[in-house]
């Protein structure tokens, strides 16, 4: 019997979980009883939740000693409490500060970037550092932390580095010390700004011209590694970014690390204007193919303009002899200067449009999609993606109505993974709606994939306004099989099919990196049998 005693202890102890398990009844108290809490609004047959889990348990279990509690809801038993709170896809995690003050949570969705991002929120924007032993501490409190150095009669800079701090603080911790002693042991005089740092050359001293933008500024571009690594949680930052990224495709980390010693000095030449980042081909290979070079022949690399989604691929491939400082050197020169026209993969403009459905490919994009006074619908797809599959024939449909207003309004559909696109695509299928007149402002579609919503969204946000919606209701009733697992927790019956790609398609850069790697997969249990980013 004491043997069996133990068992069971043991048994329990493995069970216990420092995520509190809330319900509609418990919730309210919960986070009114709580400074902090991250709450997780999730599905139990969602695979992203299943793989959040474990991560978000190691978090909890840090933040526990911090006084930082997580928390998770299950919609499908408390349908009502995530409907309060906007919830369309899963999971969804949000920051509760009291029932009212609520944000979402906009960081990585790995252990250590959840405690990150949760400490920048318990503390305020920017800590004042009142001695030396609180400085030390400070500066190795995150990988990243910034400290203004200023003096406490300089309004001006504490007001302009308290604004930034607000706007950043998801991203970095910020301190400040009037102190003149710890100016002088650190090496600076006030006012300066220095960003601390657990890689290259461990801080950067700001020190002039002390505006938002250029703090900002200052801050992005010392934070990012000279060479650093795309991954899961890296991606969406250099995405962010708004300058060019130049991928270093290897197989194994010692090669990586080889190469990156290599361009060292080709990185530390153009720092500020192109990132350098290596990326692990055996994972992440096929991400080659969207660069337009050739998966499997390594090592390589390529440029990829984050803000025009253009690819610039280096044309030698397969050793490391090609990837020499002295040849991407020039190469990264050229690019710079303007000298490198973009490589852009196209599938042929079709001799004639078959179907009801407009064929765009890259070639034909402009004229098709931009250059015209039209609303174009376009849909982004993937051959092998099966919600695209079950779409196309309510696709089709819709098209169908439209056809004696094609004068008006277009609907389009493109291959993303055999045509390069402006946009930087992150789900499949992902659809956007280019107005006529505001061409560069596309409006994403996030509703139920119904001929009825679909003709509803083109009639409340086209230019045109045509209503072809009594011919929507009589060829289709709404429905919800057959839509994606990510999404629609505002029904039962949503939550129990599979929902759409809600806010992940909404945002690239808004998503957690673990998102990049996932949202572009089809299905969540298919995540192990593909590599893309």
């Amino acid at each position: 019997m004491r043997t069996a005693f133990g068992l069971a202890a043991l048994a329990a102890l493995a069970t216990a979980s420092d995520v509190h398990d809330l319900t509609k009844d418990t919730f309210k108290s919960f986070v009114e009883d709580h400074d902090l809490v991250l709450a997780e609004f999730f599905a139990p047959w969602c695979g992203h939740c299943k793989a959040l889990a474990p991560e978000y348990e190691e978090a909890a279990t840090s933040l526990k000693e911090k006084s930082i509690a997580l928390a998770k809801i299950d919609c499908t038993e408390n349908q009502d409490l995530c409907q309060d709170f906007g919830v369309e896809g899963y999971p969804t995690l949000k920051v509760f500060r009291g029932a009212e003050n609520v944000q979402p949570y906009s960081g990585p969705r790995k252990a250590p970037a959840i405690i990150s991002y949760m400490i920048k929120q318990a503390l305020p924007a920017v800590s004042v550092l009142g001695s030396g032993d609180a400085l030390e501490e400070f500066k190795t409190a995150d990988k990243v932390v910034l400290v203004g150095y200023f003096g406490a009669d300089d309004k001006s800079s504490n007001a302009t580095f308290e604004e930034v701090a607000e706007e950043l603080r998801d991203n970095f911790l910020f301190g400040a010390t009037s102190d003149l002693t710890l100016a002088a042991a650190e090496g600076v005089k006030q006012p300066s700004i220095v960003l601390y740092k657990t890689f290259d050359e461990g801080k950067n001293v700001f020190s002039e011209g002390f505006t938002k933008e250029t703090i900002s500024e200052f801050a992005k571009t010392a934070s990012t590694p000279l060479i650093g690594e795309v991954g899961p949680e890296t991606y969406a930052g250099y995405m962010a970014a708004g300058i060019p990224l130049a991928y270093i495709f290897a197989e194994t980390p010692e090669e990586r690390e080889s190469l990156s010693k290599d361009l060292k000095s080709v990185a530390e030449a153009h720092k500020g204007k192109v990132n350098f980042a290596t990326i692990d081909a055996k994972a992440f290979g096929q991400h080659a193919g969207n660069l337009n070079l050739e998966a499997g022949n390594w090592p390589a690399f390529a440029i990829q303009d984050t803000v025009k989604n253009q690819k610039f691929p280096y044309s030698k491939q397969g050793s490391a002899k090609d990837l020499s400082a002295k040849s991407i050197g020039a190469f990264i020169a050229d690019f710079v200067a303007g000298k490198v026209e973009p490589s852009v993969k196209s599938e042929p403009i079709p001799e004639k449009q078959e179907g009801p459905v407009t064929v765009v490919v890259a070639k034909n994009y402009q004229d098709v999609v931009i250059d015209n006074d039209k609303d174009v619908l376009l849909e982004f797809y993937a051959p092998w993606c099966g919600h695209c599959k079950s779409l196309a024939p309510k696709y089709d449909q819709l098209a169908e109505m439209f056809k004696p207003h094609s004068d008006k309004v277009v609907i389009a559909k493109v291959d993303a993974t055999a045509n390069d696109v402006p946009d930087e695509i992150q789900g499949f299928p992902t659809i956007k709606l280019f107005k006529a007149g505001s061409k560069t402002a596309p409006v994403d579609y996030s509703g139920s994939r119904t001929i009825e919503d679909l003709a509803a969204f083109i009639r409340d946000n086209g230019s045109f306004g045509i209503d072809v919606g009594g011919e929507a209701a009589e060829t289709e009733s709404v429905e919800t099989e057959g839509m994606p697992h990510q999404a629609a927790a505002a029904t039962k019956a949503a939550s129990e099919a599979a929902g759409g790609v809600g806010e992940k398609v909404k945002s690239a850069v808004k998503e957690a990196a673990s998102v990049v790697k996932e949202s572009v997969i089809d299905d969540d249990e298919a995540a192990d049998h593909h590599d893309e980013l």
